[in-house]
């Protein structure tokens, strides 16, 4: 007699409004410990920056280890909502919890989005690729052929479901003990089922990280002489994409909870006690 597989993992399904409250949570735990989190978070784009300049494998290395620093926001925003301090000891923690699976979901990851780039062949006969490995130069022409646009359009599709098999995986693992390729399929049932709030999630996202940006960058060039301008443009906008891309980092913990674990209600933003060193 076959043993039956592991019981599948139950998950909500929560309707649009969701996607709003993600952000607003995520910003939440952010203010309640800004400096913490925006350390956490300058101390992962260094990191980043010191494995890119690794001859070779620089490129590859930051997208294999997404996964791995990904658990290590996680583990800082939960421990947040448990009444701990977010401190920059968390952003290893996926070094230490089934790394092997980890590292397998950055594999799959940076396979699927390679494989996406490469299939806007198909669409543009290569001319995105040989944009993207400097063999040609990024200008006006290029970005107003019809056939780039359709490409990079072709590309997104096929990066889609890479990336929202992705979306829950690293929590997955780390609190659901799941192996990677059990993490990426319930990660996509789960992403395809709230379609909705993630919808909204990433209509968001458009708005406060390209419209919102690129309307104010328009209104202080236009009273601004253009020296002026952008000086005040990168004072103004620095720190503004700094919070929104911590908020970001903590949303993927606040939209887990949510979906995998809907009532569960903790709130505790604050951690009380004494305030030990990052």
């Amino acid at each position: 007699m076959n043993n039956p597989g592991p019981a599948a993992i139950p998950f909500a399904r929560l309707g649009a409004a969701h996607g709003v409250s993600w952000l607003r949570q995520a910003f939440a735990m952010l203010w309640a410990h800004r400096v913490r989190w925006l350390l956490l978070l300058l101390t992962y784009y260094v990191l980043l920056w010191a494995i890119r300049v690794v001859p070779y494998v620089g490129p590859f290395v930051p997208l294999m280890l997404k996964p791995v620093f990904a658990v290590g926001f996680l583990a800082a925003a939960w421990s947040q909502e448990r009444g701990r301090l977010p401190a920059l000891r968390h952003l290893l923690a996926g070094f230490h919890a089934n790394l092997r699976a980890l590292l397998l979901l950055g594999i799959v990851f940076v396979a699927g989005m390679t494989g996406a780039v490469f299939a806007t062949w198909l669409v543009d006969g290569g001319k995105l690729l040989e944009v993207m490995s400097g063999a040609a130069t990024l200008d006006e022409a290029f970005l107003a052929n019809a056939n780039v646009e359709a490409a990079m359009l072709f590309g997104a599709l096929c990066a889609l479901p890479v990336l929202i098999a992705s979306w829950f995986a690293p929590a997955l693992v780390v609190f659901q003990d799941c192996n990677a390729p059990r993490a990426l399929a319930t990660s996509l049932r789960a992403a395809m089922a709230n379609w909705r709030p993630i919808a909204m999630y990433s209509l968001l996202l458009f708005l406060y990280v390209g419209v919102l940006p690129t309307f104010v960058a328009a209104i202080i060039a236009a009273l601004l002489p253009e020296d002026v301008a952008y000086i005040v443009a990168k004072t103004v906008l620095l720190p503004y994409l700094a919070l929104l891309v911590a908020t970001v980092h903590i949303s993927d913990y606040v939209s887990y909870r949510d979906i995998f674990h809907p009532d569960e209600r903790l709130t505790v933003f604050d951690a009380h006690g004494s305030d030990p060193a990052p």
